[in-house]
C-alpha cells in the first residue's frame, strides 16, 4: 500500500485519512458511501472560491510573476524536482528566481523563514532543505504557510528577484494570481503522475483536493512513458483542450549517505542485489514510483513505503536486515547524523522539454496587468 501524509489541511488529515486508502483508486462501495461527504466538501470549495472572487478587487498583487507548481491529488506527485529543474533552467536564461514553500512537515512558524543548506528539516520542512541542497543555495528560498507573506519577505531581502516559483499553492486562495490563460504573466502548473486522479472523487471519497476539471495553464506529466503519456492525451478527457508536457526523469548515480564522495553505479548495485539483500525505503508521496524505477534498472529489492515526510532514526535502520539500503534525496536530508554505511542515496535527474521552457518564458515576458516593471 502506498502512503501519503501531505493533506490539504491538518484538520482534513486528522478527520479522515493519514494514509491513502485503496478505494481512492477505483469507485466502489466505500467511495460511493462517502460520496455525499465529497459533495459537501465540493460545496465548501465553491463557497471559498466565491468569497475569493468577491474580494478580488481588494487584494493587492505582487510585483513579480509567480509560477505555481502544484497538484490536485492529495500527496506528492513529484513537484519538488520540477521546481529545482525550472529554477535552474530559468537562471541559465538570465532570470533571477526565488522559491517559496509552505514547508510541509515543519514546526509551526510564527513568521517567514529563510531556508539554507544548513537549515533543520524539522524546522522548515524536508522539501525546502532538499531544494536548497540540490541547488547549492543558488536561489533565495523562504517558507511560511501564508505564501504572500513569504514572497514579501523574500523580495525585501533579495529585491533583484524577478520571478517566484511556488512549491505547491494551487489551493492557496490568499495568493492573488493572473493566470496565463487570462493574459497575465502568472502560471499555474498541475503535476500529474501515473496514478492520475484515481476515482476522481473529491475528499474523502477520493484523493482530490479540487475537481480534475479545475482551470490550469498546463499539466506536467511525470513518471510516464512516452507511449503512456500519448495514450492519455488521446483518450483521457482530463487533457481535452488543455496544454500538457511529458517530463523525462531518470535515476542518477547513487552515493553513500555517510560519505557522498563514495559513489556506486546502478548496474553494480543491480549485480549485488542478485546475491545480497537490498531494501529500498521511501517516505515520499508516491514511493512505488521510486521502487519501480529501481527495478527497471535491474535491481531486485523489497520496498518499504512510509508516510510522506516521515522522520528517520538510527534505530529504524539498525532493525533492517539488508546489506544495501536505498533511499531518495528527500529522505537523505532527514538522515543527518545517521552513521550507517549500508545507506545509499539515489538522486533523480529531471529534464524539462525545450517547448515547455519556451512557453514559460513567453508568458513571463508578457506585459504586467498592473503595470509593474521588472
Amino acid at each position: 500500500m502506498l502512503f501519503s501524509k501531505k493533506p490539504i489541511t491538518a484538520k482534513m488529515q486528522k478527520a479522515f485519512f493519514k494514509h491513502a486508502p485503496r478505494f481512492w483508486e477505483r469507485r466502489g462501495p466505500i467511495s460511493l458511501l462517502l460520496w455525499p461527504l465529497s459533495c459537501l466538501y465540493g460545496l465548501g470549495l465553491r463557497a471559498r472560491q466565491l468569497i475569493s472572487d468577491l474580494e478580488l478587487g481588494q487584494k493587492k498583487g505582487l510585483p513579480v510573476p509567480i509560477i505555481i507548481v502544484g497538484n490536485i491529488r492529495v500527496g506528492g506527485t513529484g513537484k519538488t524536482p520540477i521546481v529545482i529543474a525550472l529554477a535552474t533552467q530559468l537562471a541559465r536564461l538570465g532570470w533571477k528566481p526565488g522559491i517559496i514553500s509552505r514547508g510541509y512537515g515543519a514546526q509551526s512558524l510564527s513568521s517567514p523563514m529563510q531556508v539554507t543548506r544548513e537549515s533543520d528539516p524539522a524546522m522548515v520542512g524536508d522539501e525546502p532543505v532538499l531544494i536548497a541542497k540540490k541547488t547549492d543555495g543558488q536561489f533565495p528560498m523562504w517558507v511560511f504557510p501564508k505564501r504572500k507573506a513569504a514572497i514579501e519577505a523574500l523580495l525585501k531581502q533579495f529585491p533583484a528577484t524577478n520571478v517566484i516559483i511556488s512549491d505547491d499553492g494551487l489551493q492557496h486562495a490568499g495568493l492573488k494570481r493572473w493566470p496565463a490563460r487570462e493574459g497575465g504573466r502568472d502560471i499555474e502548473l498541475v503535476v500529474r503522475d501515473a496514478r492520475g486522479e484515481g476515482n476522481r472523487f473529491l475528499l474523502p471519497a477520493g484523493p482530490l483536493r479540487e475537481p480534475s476539471t479545475r482551470d490550469r495553464d498546463a499539466t506536467l506529466m511525470i513518471g510516464m512513458s512516452a507511449n503512456n503519456a500519448s495514450r492519455h492525451n488521446l483518450n483521457d478527457e482530463y487533457f481535452m483542450g488543455r496544454r500538457a508536457f511529458n517530463l523525462s526523469a531518470r535515476l542518477g548515480q547513487p552515493y553513500q549517505l555517510i560519505h557522498s564522495a563514495h559513489t556506486n553505479s546502478l548496474p553494480e548495485i543491480a549485480q549485488a542485489s542478485l546475491q545480497h539483500h537490498v531494501l529500498a525505503v521511501a517516505a515520499i508521496g508516491n514511493p512505488q514510483r521510486f521502487f519501480d524505477d529501481l527495478q527497471k534498472e535491474g535491481i531486485a529489492l523489497k520496498g518499504i513505503a512510509l508516510a510522506d515526510h516521515a522522520t528517520y532514526t538510527a534505530l529504524f535502520f539498525e532493525n533492517l536486515a539488508a546489506q544495501y539500503i536505498l533511499i531518495t534525496e528527500k529522505d537523505a536530508v532527514k538522515c543527518a547524523g545517521i552513521q550507517d554505511e549500508r545507506i545509499w542515496v539515489v538522486p533523480q535527474n529531471l529534464a524539462l522539454p525545450e517547448a515547455f521552457i519556451e512557453w514559460v518564458t513567453s508568458i513571463l515576458h508578457r506585459p504586467d496587468p498592473q503595470g509593474y516593471t521588472l
